[in-house]
């Protein structure tokens, strides 16, 4: 069953950049970000289980989430699991004045973040990645990006270079 589309306009979290963390543990939240998410001071955090980052969004975020979780059964192991990761292990951060967030030791630890947070668009969310691990994984993923393209021009018949972008 396809996910119902989240109500309000679809602004989207896009490109990445680094910033700075200062002597107190802030870092401000880019601007391009910060007109996504409009006046919302409150955002969510939820620790990845499958790579180093925290994934960070608004209320279209979570509305998402929801509308997940209100398709399961409220008493099944699978509703448990998902609102334990959620709600009981995700956290609120909150956007200060000045667009800050603070970087609290658990986001430390998940991400390996000491002096410099790389900020990456993933549409409805962003993600908070150490910059030296941002960096692997993208060597990683375009390498198969590279792949998936080379298999979709096989499949369609079309070479790798067709249709996307040339010899990037």
């Amino acid at each position: 069953m396809p996910v119902p589309a989240v109500q309000g306009t679809m602004d989207r979290f896009a490109s990445n950049t680094v910033n700075n963390v200062d002597s107190k543990g802030r870092v401000s939240v880019p601007a391009s970000f910060r007109a996504v998410l409009k006046k919302t001071s409150k955002l969510h955090a939820l620790m990845s289980v499958d790579h180093p980052v925290v994934e960070v969004g608004g209320e279209q975020m979570m509305a998402l989430h929801e509308q997940r979780l209100e398709r399961l059964d409220p008493l099944s192991p699978d509703y448990e699991i998902w609102t334990f990761y959620l709600l009981g292990d995700g956290m609120e951060l909150k956007l200060d004045t000045e667009g800050r967030i603070q970087l609290n030791d658990r986001i430390r630890e998940q991400t390996g973040i000491t002096d410099k947070v790389l900020f990456e668009g993933r549409g409805l969310s962003f993600w908070l990645w150490e910059p030296e691990k941002y960096e692997a994984y993208r060597t990683e993923a375009r390498a198969k990006v590279r792949q998936m393209r080379r298999n979709l021009g096989s499949a369609s018949g079309a070479t790798a270079q067709g249709g996307g972008e040339h010899g990037a």
